[in-house]
């Protein structure tokens, strides 16, 4: 079959639907021709491209920078966007009996036909997804043994503000706000037609935000840490800048996104109301990478919500961002949208809440009706705690909000903590279980019916690009002691679930790691694992064996205190926030201090506004928060 002649494509897809669909479960993954979708003039086109996400058809699409993007290509450039996802174990099974490539949704071309293949990473755990993804494209996995023949094979999201464990594998990494970036990269691919691959990458280096790790040298020393980190040809930048959106307003967001056949993780239409969060909270990973806060006005968010709603037939709206709740617009914003819609039985649906009334107020606002779960953050068993991390919540704020929430007619209540942060004793543990029955005995007191108390523990992974990431993990015995001390002191009608202390060891290792990682990766995909963020498919003995067979010691990225005068892997990447501020802020955790929220209590002098150019900026109406900011 030539998968470029238009016949063999038709064959293909004849083929699927016919012989291979009805051998596997939900095949609405692979069928495509969603309401919505975009299918552009192959001939017609400029460079193609095809995004894939490393899970599931249900998780990926759920993405919403998945949608942004698909929407951006193919309605604003010449260019061309397909979509391709992990194929489900089923599936890749019979792909791999009968040889049929991995294909696109729009055009049931084989992924190896596209000009660039571009990976949204957000979380460590998907990378051997991508591996068996390029396996099953037929692209070698090993950026070193592509050519011109293969695709470029390009990464962006949150995951590579750290690349370097995965630096051998891709091509390009887009470091920041991909809509900000994207249609430049692919013009210049476009431009670069014709050239060989190395002076292709120096070209596309010399884009702001875009790394090309084979332009780069990196040496060790013998005790492990980083010797040295330099770009190896004249023109390639020593440090790489994130690009940042400065304007929301101005930004584009879809107002047609693609519409499943079947049911997905998050299935309702999405107003982005603001990006970035300026809380501070120092465990936070994305809290740091993607500041400074922005947000959308009202009448853009408005007129989002009405477009969304008329192309899609959803019936129910989701605010999304980090912190919604903190959109000065928040109120006004949920007002209009409960009063415009309520009506017409569409709701709005709210992420977790911060812990005081007025978010109850507002919870009560959008489910007027029926009160399903609501879901509250305070992270940390005791004050002590909770300020070593930042989070500037007290106990007496989340008891007024859960007694305002129980008043109200709430009956299931689901609280987020964290296990083996920084500082952490037994006392903190034993704060968690108090804050619970304390949580319930209010829920008693005010409810008829017997309520629901569930408590969500996940374990703390220190993170690149955060104060944290100079602090030691918990070890996985460390881990299991505390959720076993956790579980012996569980009262009745409390439900406590854990992360899986295994997958954050590996997550740690990763995520704090560098290029010495990639055989370890790579030998853990050859052992069979995939779908390692999937407790199912997850096979810790295998990632186990491959750290042995490899000589890498998981322990190096995990377990150690790191001084702050070592280079890190990942420094190089200039997020905008200084180093000396993460480091001041480890040392205030250390000494118990807090730091206020720079938009209530003026800045804090992270550097993030002056060293990207953009101011803090406050589009929801606030008027208190625009006077404090001015």
């Amino acid at each position: 079959m030539q998968s470029n002649i238009n016949g063999g494509i038709v064959f293909l897809k004849d083929r699927l639907f016919r012989d291979i669909l009805p051998r596997v479960a939900k095949p609405a993954r692979y069928t495509g021709s969603e309401l919505n979708m975009i299918k552009k003039d192959w001939e017609q086109a400029g460079v193609k491209m095809v995004f894939a996400f490393p899970d599931v058809y249900e998780v990926g699409m759920s993405h919403v920078g998945g949608k942004i993007l698909y929407g951006l290509v193919n309605e604003k450039s010449r260019h061309l966007l397909e979509r391709v996802f992990a194929p489900w174990p089923d599936m890749e099974a019979i792909m791999r009996e009968e040889q049929i490539p991995l294909f696109s949704l729009e055009s049931f071309r084989p992924v190896l036909d596209f000009e660039v293949l571009g990976f949204s990473l957000q979380y460590e755990l998907s990378i051997t997804n991508v591996l068996n993804m390029l396996d099953l494209a037929g692209i070698p996995l090993w950026s070193r043994e592509r050519d011109e023949a293969h695709p470029l094979v390009i990464a962006g999201g949150p995951v590579v503000f750290n690349p370097e464990p995965f630096a051998e594998f891709f091509d390009i990494f887009i470091i920041g706000d991909g809509e900000e970036v994207l249609l430049e990269f692919l013009d210049q691919v476009e431009a670069s037609r014709g050239l060989e691959r190395l002076e292709k990458l120096k070209r596309l280096a010399a884009i702001e935000g875009v790394y090309a790790p084979a332009l780069y040298s990196v040496e060790y020393r013998e005790d492990g840490t980083l010797k040295s980190f330099a770009p190896m040809f004249p023109g390639v930048p020593a440090r790489v800048r994130k690009r940042v959106v400065k304007d929301l307003d101005q930004a584009y967001y879809p107002d047609k996104p693609l519409v499943p056949y079947m049911e997905i993780t998050h299935d309702r239409a999405v107003l982005e109301v603001m990006r970035g969060c300026q809380r501070g909270c120092r465990f936070c990973h994305a809290g740091i990478v993607y500041r400074p806060v922005r947000e959308r006005s009202l009448e853009i968010l408005e007129n989002q919500a009405r477009r969304q709603l008329q192309n899609t037939g959803y019936e129910e709206i989701s605010l999304a961002s980090l912190s919604s709740l903190d959109y000065s617009g928040i109120d006004p914003l949920l007002k209009a949208l409960v009063g415009n819609y309520g009506e017409k039985g569409i709701g709005v649906s709210l992420p977790s809440l911060r812990v005081d009334a007025f978010s109850i107020d507002l919870a009560n606002e959008v489910q007027k009706v029926r009160k399903t779960t609501l879901t509250l953050a305070p992270e940390a068993g005791t004050q002590r705690l909770r300020d070593i991390i930042n989070k500037n919540v007290s106990e007496e704020q989340l008891l007024e909000a859960v007694e305002a929430a129980f008043k109200s007619g709430w009956l299931s209540l689901k609280l987020y903590f964290m296990i083996g942060l920084p500082g952490e004793r037994e006392e903190d543990l034993e704060g968690i279980i108090e804050i619970l029955q304390k949580v319930k005995y209010i829920g008693d007191k005010y409810s008829r019916r017997p309520v629901e108390i569930r408590a969500s523990l996940a374990s703390f992974v220190p993170k690149a690009h955060t104060p944290f990431q100079w602090r030691p993990q918990n070890t996985m015995a460390e881990l299991d002691s505390k959720q076993q001390f956790l579980s012996r002191r569980r009262r009745k009608r409390i439900k406590l679930s854990f992360h899986d202390s295994r997958t954050s060891y590996l997550e740690g290792a990763i995520a704090r790691g560098d290029r010495r990682l990639a055989p370890v990766i790579y030998l853990a995909w050859q052992k069979g694992c995939k779908f390692d963020a999937w407790s199912e498919y997850f096979n810790f003995d295998c990632w186990q064996d491959a750290f042995r067979e490899c000589a890498v010691d998981p322990e190096f990225y995990t377990g150690r205190q790191r001084p702050y005068e070592e280079d890190f892997p990942w420094d190089f990447i200039d997020i905008g926030v200084s180093k000396d501020f993460l480091q001041e802020e480890d040392q205030k955790a250390e000494e118990g201090l807090t730091t206020a929220d720079c938009r209530q209590e003026g800045c804090s002098d992270c550097g993030i506004c002056p060293a990207m150019e953009v101011s803090l900026n406050i589009k929801g109406g606030n008027v208190d928060a625009i006077e404090k900011q001015i």
